[in-house]
C-alpha cells in the first residue's frame, strides 16, 4: 500500500475534486466519519458547511485542509467496505480519528485507491500539526495496516512497481477513464522501465496502450518550441478527444526530458540486444512465411511488431518491442538480416504488402503505421525495400555541363 498526504489550500476545491468525480461517475464516496447528517441525506454544500464550521473555529490558518490517497496494488483483494475500513483504521492511527472526514473510492486508475478529505482543525479549536507526518505517523500505520490485512508491500518492489498493472490489461480506453489520469499511468509503466532511444521508438511502446507522444507537424508552432503532445489512441489508431499537454503531466514528460533518457538508454541497450536476437532467431527458425505470421509467432515471445508502410502499402521498415526485457529498437539495429528487407528475402523474396488494418495487437502482434497517419512524420525509413529487379530499372542520363 503506498499512502500519500497533501494539505492543498482550498477545502471547497478539494472536496469539489473528489465530488466531480462522483458526478461523472468515475468514483464513489463511500463512507464518512463525524458527520451530523448520515452520507445519503448530504448534499455538496451540507458536506462543505460541516468542513467550513470546524475551520471557522481557527481562522486564519492557511493549512486547514489534509487530503490523503491511499493506493493498492491490483494483486489486493479491495471489496469496498475493506477499503473504508482501512481508510478508518488509517485516519486513527495518524491521529485523525475523531476529525470529520470523507472518504471516496475512485475508479479513474489502473489501480484501487481511495481519497480522503478532511481538516486540520479539532473540534477545540487546536490545529493538528502536519510536519512530516507522512515520513513519520503515515509510514507507521501504513506497515500496520500491510501487516494486518496482508497488502503488498511498497517495499516488495517500489512505489511504481507496485501500482503498475499487467501489460495485457492497461490499454486505455477513451471514455472510460479520466483522460489525463489514464495517460499519466501509462508513462508512469513505459518511461523508466522500457529502453528506447527515439520518438518513435517510445511511440512503439505506447501505442500498445492507445497512447501517442505527438510533437507536432514540422512546420507547426507545437514542433518549432519543441511542444509534445500526448494523445489517447481509439482502435483504429486514431487520435482521439483533447491533447494533453507533457508540461502539464506529473514527472515533466516533455521532449526535453525525453531526450536526456534517450541519450542515457543508448548507453545501456547493448545488454538487452542480444536477448531480442535470439528471440528472432528461435522464431526464424520455423520459416515463417510471412510477416503476419512472423509477428504471430514473436507475440508468443512477449514481443510486439511494429510494420511501418507507405500510402502504397509497401513496407519499408520493422520496430520489434521486448515487452519481457523492455527492450524496443529497429530491426536494422539487431542486423541486417532483421531489416524489413533482410526478412522479406529470408522469406523467399515474398512481398507482403498490407492492405487491411490490424490494430489488435493481442491477437497477432502486429502494429502498423500507415503513410499519411499522425506518426508519419516521427517514423523514418530503413532500408527500404524496392521489389523491382535491378536489370529493369531505368538507369539515370548524365547532364552535359
Amino acid at each position: 500500500m503506498v499512502a500519500r498526504i497533501t494539505t492543498p489550500h482550498s477545502l471547497q476545491k478539494t472536496l469539489n475534486y473528489n465530488e466531480q468525480k462522483v458526478k461523472k461517475g468515475n468514483a464513489t464516496c463511500i463512507g464518512e466519519n463525524g458527520f451530523l447528517l448520515p452520507l445519503k441525506k448530504m448534499n455538496f454544500y451540507d458536506k462543505l458547511d460541516h468542513f467550513e464550521h470546524r475551520n471557522r473555529l481557527k481562522e486564519g490558518v492557511k493549512t486547514n485542509t489534509i487530503h490523503v490517497s491511499l493506493n493498492f496494488s491490483t494483486r489486493d483483494s479491495c471489496a469496498p467496505e475493506t477499503l473504508l475500513q482501512i481508510a478508518r483504521e488509517y485516519m486513527a492511527l495518524i491521529g485523525f480519528g475523531d476529525q470529520p472526514f470523507l472518504v471516496y473510492h475512485h475508479y479513474d486508475a489502473g489501480h484501487p485507491h481511495v481519497h480522503i478529505v478532511s481538516t486540520t482543525i479539532r473540534a477545540n479549536g487546536e490545529r493538528i500539526n502536519t510536519h512530516n507526518m507522512g515520513r513519520n505517523q503515515s509510514e507507521l500505520a501504513r506497515k500496520f495496516l500491510e501487516q494486518k490485512y496482508g497488502l503488498i508491500k511498497a517495499e516488495e518492489s517500489g512505489v511504481n512497481k507496485a501500482l503498475v498493472v499487467p501489460f495485457d490489461n492497461t490499454k486505455l480506453l477513451y471514455g472510460k477513464s479520466e483522460t489525463k489520469r489514464g495517460i499519466a499511468n501509462v508513462l508512469q509503466q513505459v518511461l523508466p522501465t522500457y529502453n528506447y532511444c527515439s520518438l518513435p521508438e517510445l511511440n512503439a511502446v505506447l501505442k500498445q496502450f492507445n497512447v501517442i507522444a505527438d510533437p507536432g507537424a514540422k512546420d507547426g508552432f507545437i514542433h518549432l518550441k519543441k511542444g509534445l503532445l500526448y494523445h489517447v489512441l481509439d482502435r483504429n489508431g486514431n487520435k482521439i478527444g483533447v491533447p494533453i499537454k507533457a508540461s502539464s503531466m506529473a514527472g515533466n514528460p516533455t521532449l526535453t526530458t525525453l531526450e536526456k533518457r534517450f541519450e542515457k538508454n543508448h548507453t545501456l541497450r547493448e545488454a538487452l540486444k542480444e536477448k531480442v536476437q535470439q528471440k528472432l532467431a528461435s522464431v526464424m527458425q520455423n520459416n515463417p512465411g510471412s510477416i503476419h505470421e512472423l509477428s504471430a509467432m514473436l507475440l508468443a515471445k512477449n514481443v510486439a511488431t511494429v510494420i511501418r508502410q507507405n500510402a502504397e502499402g509497401r513496407m519499408y521498415g520493422i520496430t520489434f518491442v521486448d515487452n519481457e526485457n523492455k527492450m524496443v529498437c529497429n530491426g536494422s539495429y539487431l542486423g541486417r538480416q532483421y531489416s524489413i528487407a533482410g526478412l522479406l528475402k529470408q522469406m523467399n523474396n515474398q512481398i507482403e504488402p498490407v492492405s487491411h488494418k490490424i490494430h489488435h495487437v493481442a491477437k497477432t502482434g502486429l502494429i502498423e503505421f500507415n503513410g499519411l497517419s499522425a506518426v508519419e512524420s516521427l517514423m523514418q525509413p530503413e532500408n527500404e525495400f524496392n521489389p523491382t529487379p535491378f536489370a529493369l530499372k531505368k538507369k539515370k542520363r548524365k547532364r552535359k555541363r
